[in-house]
């Protein structure tokens, strides 16, 4: 929309209406095409409409962000400009052709409407030519025309109007009129625009185009690399099917194909430089061998445990430390210490990204449930989990693997496991590690001491692979029922857990919500036909079990189970309850009686509580005495411990005589028989009366 009709604008050098630009800077010696599109410049223009070579201020704002500038907005320093064309591209839309002439300085604002005018003052262009303004423009002359050499897409001729600009200012002006804007911002042309100065004027382009060209030279660099390894994959491409043809021809197509394939397999493993070089040399040595011979299937057999094992495959760890408490929850009653420490783990991965696992050793009696923790720690955490039974291993090279020279040879288990599992950091539980042996073929738990050494097992050498491979992300669970048969070597580098025996209470909890449903499912039987009861599982728990664990109260709830699976396998409509008296028709008479400890004792018996690695175990303590000569006989089933516990014991007694009213000599002429009724017991008596 146009204004009301003003006066024309005045030719005068000293009053000139202001043309603000919002993201662009006219230079001196340039020819400019600007849209016109806000009100006030809008009007200016229409004003223009029909005056040859008018003169106007271009003037660049500060910032773009204002719509409708003052002069507070606006630079000082703008550029004298002629209009040259004024093309209507729609309503209240214009395109105006400048031709910058030269530098000025705003001294006064004259007015804001209708459009902006303001008083100039022209800075003259200096014409002074020295050696070193010379040496400044060839500078920037041969790194402009650098820089137009490497960019793709321009003209011929585009260089050829560097020569024409003989004027080191005027050249400068025209330079960084045609920077993009990527490269120099407003405020960088500018700065160019009011270095009146020559010399400065030119050093600051410079330092642009410089800039620019190492940029440039970087990008083609980078090109040049690129280009030459695409054409690199390129040939080898062409040369791999030529040689696929002649094999062809040759009725070798077969092998080729399997060789490409480990190829590719390899390749898509992401293993290590070292381990990738090693792998490409047993490709080509592979190449070159007859498929019949013996060495190529070794060969083959390498390369394809190279390409299965995870190099670089993991699982996300699952860092809710809620989450991992309600999976732990879940699975296991009790347990708190382990659960705890778990807990915290999870906690310290969750704060920071230390990948290293933990390397926990879980002792305590046989079916306390120490192996199916490591199932719900691989499933609390999001892992994934792989067991190995170490139990009667005698042979190092099941841990650290056969050399590759020997027939059969094959990694160790550790691998084995993590080729298995398919990622390098599951959960590998090592199962009774105190029941490791050792013979001629050498020591297995001296393996395992790089295997569970946090600050060794990231270059675990297997003697088959022979090269490197980083179990520090690995979680190591180990399991032993006795300390005293792990090494103290092995047994320094494993944060230990005692995993206790259940109580009562415990084992009640345990049966009613996990071993009678999970038996329950595995029989075929729903609680509609078979319902245990409270004093039915308590029964069974009093009278039929005596250990540590959970694993023979287990058996004694599947027989129940079973004895109903036959019923009903027979045709017969079952519906049975689980009671003290269906225990004992189904189980027979009780088989321990929990109170016989707190019997009335006949002289020369006492009870007393014996160690195992299966669980504490009571006993009876019988002595008699008989005219001798002062022996102590020992007799039962007593290990070297439970025999100096007792001759402690008789010491004792002979030290106290005084106090207990004994004659000094009482044991001079008599024998002393103790017998103990027990299973096989290794640690010491505890006397309860």
């Amino acid at each position: 929309m146009s204004g009301p009709p003003t006066r024309p604008p005045s030719l005068d050098a000293d009053s000139v209406p202001i043309l603000p630009l919002r993201n662009s800077v006219l230079f001196p010696m340039s020819v400019v095409p600007i849209n016109v599109g806000r009100p006030r410049s809008v009007r200016l223009v229409e004003d223009l409409l029909g005056r040859e070579r008018a003169l106007v201020g271009v003037v660049s704002q500060r910032s773009a962000d204002v719509d409708e500038p003052t002069f507070k907005e606006l630079y000082t320093i703008g550029t004298i400009a002629r209009v040259v064309k004024v093309i209507r591209l729609g309503p209240g839309n214009y395109s105006v052709v400048l031709n910058g002439l030269g530098r000025f300085r705003v001294k006064n604002s004259a007015s804001l409407e209708p459009y902006m005018k303001a008083k100039i003052e022209r800075v003259p262009e200096s014409l002074v030519r020295d050696v070193e303004l010379d040496a400044l423009g060839t500078s920037l002359r041969e790194a402009t025309r650098e820089v137009l050499g490497l960019l793709p897409n321009l003209p011929r001729d585009t260089a050829g109007i560097l020569d024409n600009v003989r004027e080191p200012g005027a050249l400068a002006d025209l330079i960084a009129s045609n920077f993009p804007q990527a490269q120099a911002t407003v405020a960088d042309k500018q700065e160019i625009l009011e270095a009146f100065e020559v010399k400065a004027r030119v050093r600051l382009v410079l330092a642009m185009v410089t800039k620019q060209l190492e940029v440039l030279r970087v990008k083609k660099e980078i090109s040049s690399m690129v280009q030459e390894e695409m054409g690199k994959s390129q040939r080898e491409y062409i040369l791999r099917q030529q040689m696929k043809t002649i094999r062809e021809e040759l009725g070798e197509a077969g092998e080729d194909d399997e060789i490409e394939e480990l190829r590719e397999r390899i390749r898509r493993a992401k293993v290590p430089t070292d381990v990738e070089k090693v792998a490409k040399k047993q490709l080509s040595r592979l190449r070159g061998m007859a498929q019949q011979s013996a060495e190529y299937n070794l060969t083959r057999t390498y390369l394809e445990w190279i390409a299965d094992l995870p190099w670089s495959k993991t699982t996300v760890d699952r860092l809710s430390v809620s989450e991992v408490r309600r999976c732990l929850d879940e699975d296991h009653l009790g347990l708190e210490k382990v659960k705890k420490r778990i807990v915290e783990y999870s906690a310290i991965r969750q704060l920071r990204s230390d990948k290293k696992g933990p390397i926990l050793l879980f002792i305590g009696p046989p079916g306390v449930g120490k192996t199916s923790l490591g199932k719900s720690i691989a499933r609390a955490m999001g892992r994934r989990y792989e067991r190995i039974a170490l139990g009667g291993v005698r042979d190092e090279a099941e841990v650290r693997g056969h050399r590759r020279t020997y027939v059969g040879a094959l990694p160790g288990r550790i691998l084995q496991a993590l080729k298995k599992a398919g990622v390098k950091n599951p959960v590998l539980v090592l199962d009774e590690v105190d029941k490791l042996g050792a013979d001629l073929r050498g020591d297995p738990a001296a393996a395992l001491l790089e295997v569970l050494d946090p600050e060794q097992n990231s270059t675990f050498a297997d003697h088959y692979l022979d090269m490197p491979f980083d179990l520090s992300q690995v979680m190591f669970l180990a399991t032993a029922n006795d300390r005293s048969g792990i090494p103290a070597a092995l047994y320094d580098r494993m944060e230990v857990i005692e995993v206790p025996g259940y109580t009562r209470t415990d084992k009640l909890g345990i049966a009613k919500e996990f071993l009678v449903p999970k038996q329950l499912a595995q029989h075929g039987l729903t609680d509609e036909r078979l319902e245990f009861t409270q004093p039915g599982i308590e029964t069974l728990v009093d009278y039929y079990t005596r250990e540590a664990g959970v694993r023979n109260l287990e058996r004694q709830v599947a027989a129940i189970c079973r004895a109903t699976a036959v019923k009903i396998a027979e045709g017969q409509d079952v519906h049975e309850r689980v009671t003290p008296e269906h225990v004992e028709h189904v189980l027979g008479a009780h088989r321990y009686r929990p109170e016989a400890a707190e019997h009335t004792l006949s002289p020369g018996v006492a009870t007393g509580l014996g160690w195992t690695p299966a669980g504490g175990e009571l006993m009876f303590i019988e002595v008699n005495k008989m005219p001798g000569k002062g022996n102590v006989v020992l007799t039962g089933n007593m290990k070297n411990i439970m025999q100096e516990s007792a001759n402690a014991a008789v010491s004792f007694v002979r030290s106290k005589a005084g106090s207990l009213h004994l004659d000094p000599e009482w044991l001079k002429e008599i024998d002393i028989h103790m017998h103990v009724l027990g299973t096989e017991l290794q640690g010491t008596v505890h006397r309860r009366g």
